[in-house]
């Protein structure tokens, strides 16, 4: 009876963890506390209240967190050279080639130098271009996804590269800082690079335009020194979170095919999949669906704007509403989940 009761309120902790930060906006506002809140709840439920667990909670979240504090003041110190060096890119390369090298090199660099990090000079590089409003917004989207896949393989790159590291870290998997390169680089870095020339194609420098994208405003220390606190927190959250909810992952994941993990995180399009994956993977789990569950999250989560954190960062700074996202973002996010399906069916084993 106890059990029940236990896989009952988790149950009731996951659906309101996956409902409320998309419904309610005071919720999305506050969205570290709210996690935070029902992580220590889920810990609390599934009685797994250990010293082990607190120690990982507080030292997990370090790395990532050093990560955005740093590579957040370095960035700004290179502003001023920022804006000639794409110039010059532009000149020697073109337009089309000169955004390529930079969605590649930020796809694949956000690994190590942070999918915020990666955001926010996107945001940066974006507000140098005189482009249409239209054309400026797909190299956003199509950005984002290229740091959303590439920033998951280290456990620095974002929170959902540390709460995989985190939680599967235990035999078998043994995880530690090249075991999602290891798992999914094969997968990503083709992704990274392909959504990198077909987010590029067909754009032609269009003059000085009144219609593009500009940043709200410039960061100064306390917004970095705040959002490197955010990110502690959002990860020591999702850490107890992970914990918490390990009772009912356990009973139905395992379960799952594959494929059926792979498609059920579809939600990961409106839910930051940092989150699901706190929630679902456990190390029982088999290498197969780790790697499912893993492109599953990351493609489904850049086709709207809660995805992510690169797409929340980018249309946060640059002002880009919810609609003009989905409809630059779907049409390929739904395209790269069908392709990378029918690929890993038959390559994964």
């Amino acid at each position: 009876m106890s059990d029940y009761f236990t896989i009952a309120g988790l149950a009731v902790i996951m659906t309101l963890t996956l409902i409320l930060p998309f419904s309610v906006k005071k919720v999305e506002e506050e969205l570290e506390a709210f996690l935070l809140i029902m992580g220590l709840s889920s810990v609390t439920i599934s009685g797994l209240w250990s010293a082990a667990l607190i120690e990982d909670a507080f030292r997990e979240p370090v790395k990532i967190t050093a990560a955005v504090l740093i590579l957040g003041f370095a960035f700004r110190a290179a502003r001023p050279w920022f804006g000639q060096c794409m110039n010059g890119l532009i000149k020697k390369l073109g337009l089309r080639w000169t955004l390529f090298a930079l969605i590649a090199f930020l796809g694949l660099g956000s690994s190590l130098m942070t999918a915020v990090i990666s955001a926010l000079a996107l945001a940066e590089m974006i507000s140098l271009l005189k482009l249409d409003r239209a054309s400026e917004i797909r190299i956003v989207v199509y950005a984002c996804y290229a740091i959303g896949l590439g920033a998951a393989l280290t456990p620095i790159g974002e929170p959902l590269g540390a709460i995989a590291v985190s939680k599967l870290k235990a035999p078998p998997h043994n995880a530690g800082f090249f075991y999602l390169l290891e798992q999914i680089g094969a997968w990503v870095v083709p992704g990274v690079l392909f959504t990198a020339f077909w987010g590029t194609r067909g754009l032609r420098a269009a003059g000085h335009s009144l219609a593009g994208l500009t940043e709200d405003s410039k960061e100064t220390g306390g917004d970095i020194a705040g959002r490197s606190a955010k990110v502690y927190i959002f990860v020591m959250a999702l850490i107890f979170l992970g914990a918490g909810l390990t009772p009912l992952a356990e009973r139905f994941v395992p379960q799952m095919p594959a494929w059926g993990l792979y498609w059920a995180n579809s939600i990961s399009a409106v839910l930051d999949n940092a989150t699901l994956a706190a929630a679902e993977l456990v190390p029982i789990m088999t290498d197969r669906q780790v790697k499912f569950v893993l492109m599953g999250l990351l493609i489904s989560g850049g086709m709207l704007i809660p995805g992510n954190i690169p797409n929340i960062i980018s249309a946060s700074k640059l002002g880009i509403k919810s609609g003009e996202w989905a409809r630059a973002a779907l049409p390929y996010g739904s395209a790269l989940m069908a392709v990378y399906f029918v690929l890993m069916t038959i390559l994964v084993k």
